[in-house]
């Protein structure tokens, strides 16, 4: 099968997410890098180019010019689709202009800077018929899909409790004022937008509760906090979550607690049992029940259902994790390009959620409300 043609904007070279993103791509073979807009930086955007062994006549200055380009080249050539792996603000404008020159977009998380924006783009996908992924990446563990399954079918009963966490260290110093480039733009409100840890991380947590539970979150009540001094936007939040159908939540989201690594684990309780899965151990998954012992599955073991199983490339015992999840989302999206809808991908929809819950929580934590509600998003 003929790969599909990837241009990428931001991601150049020393950016994290943008290596992330063309390994993923890259591992089932579904996609091929051909062009980019990789840094405003003229050096640097062309040291990226020639590192990854591109064309140097698509490697272009803007993602406007990569637009008009591509457009230019023969259908059999042209880019399919563009992934956006810049800071917050450039997404919706980058995203917008991409749907409306005809090409598929994956784009980095948080979707928007705002719930408007995030509907801006909504609306450009709608209307172009092109495809709209988003980088939820914890969606794509195979553990993860098994999860999602057995509630879905019921196994734990009616759903009651969903708590979710997700814990960080890396920014329990003032490194956004020390050159970290990372730290800096995700600690200014004007490329980040108004959620600091909230839309970094925060959005990741939000996003896993809804989707293995399979419930909507109505209503927050919402503590968010910046402990390091001179920083201007959160670095720490909590929310108390109220679902639809009655199951309650809590969601920890912290960047400054010191000595975490990537602590994101959620744990689901229904009727009759609960699940535990932690993405650090992301390859066993705990089954608590009232009437017999404790279950660990494996990835790869036996009892998974067919879903899980094909989002696994190796025998039981040989770890997979954050690369392969994220080539999950890669792979579907392709498969979706190409007019297959046996697998998903979190995309417009998740995108909306996450901002409204983001929003959602900002207005609950600077008002005297116990509680907020977050817009149903029912015109998504």
């Amino acid at each position: 099968m003929t790969r599909l043609r990837l241009g990428m904007v931001g991601g150049g070279e020393g950016a994290f997410i943008g290596a992330v993103h063309r390994m993923a791509a890259a591992l089932d073979g579904d996609w091929q890098l051909v062009a980019g807009a990789f840094s405003t930086d003229a050096s640097r955007n062309e040291r990226t180019g020639e590192s990854l062994g591109l064309d140097s006549q698509r490697v272009y200055p803007s993602l406007d010019t990569m637009i008009a380009r591509e457009q230019a080249v023969s259908a059999d050539q042209r880019i399919d689709a563009v992934a956006i792996v810049t800071p917050n603000y450039l997404h919706a404008p980058m995203a917008i202009a991409a749907l409306n020159a005809g090409f598929h977009v994956f784009c980095e998380k948080p979707m928007a800077m705002s719930v408007t924006e995030a509907e801006a783009i909504a609306k450009a996908a709608r209307a172009s018929g092109q495809r709209f992924a988003l980088a939820f990446t914890y969606s794509g563990y195979p553990l993860i899909e098994e999860a999602r399954v057995r509630i879905a079918r019921g196994d734990l009963g009616k759903i009651r409790l969903v708590q979710v966490e997700y814990l960080q260290g890396w920014l329990s110093l003032p490194i956004d004022t020390d050159g970290n480039k990372q730290a800096e733009w995700r600690t200014d409100p004007a490329r980040a937008g108004i959620g600091g840890c909230l839309g970094d991380i925060g959005t990741h947590a939000f996003q896993l509760a809804e989707h293995v539970s399979g419930l909507r979150v109505q209503s927050v009540s919402a503590d968010v906090a910046t402990h390091v001094p001179g920083r201007r936007l959160d670095d720490d939040v909590s929310a108390l979550l109220r679902f639809a159908g009655g199951a309650r939540g809590t969601l920890k989201a912290s960047q400054v607690a010191a000595g975490e690594e990537n602590g994101l684990k959620l744990r689901i309780h229904g009727e009759r049992g609960g699940l535990e899965w932690a993405q650090m151990e992301p390859n066993t998954l705990m089954l608590r029940w009232l009437d017999r012992p404790t279950e660990i599955v494996r990835a790869g073991g036996p009892g998974l259902h067919d879903g899980a199983t094909a989002l696994l490339r190796t025998p039981a015992g040989h770890p997979e994790g954050y690369i392969e999840a994220f080539a999950n989302l890669y792979r579907a999206f392709a498969a979706a390009i190409r007019g297959s809808n046996d697998r998903s991908f979190p995309g417009v929809v998740d995108g909306l959620r996450t901002m409204r819950f983001i929003e959602a929580v900002i207005e609950n934590a600077g008002s005297d409300k116990k509680w907020t509600m977050i817009d149903s998003g029912e015109n998504a």
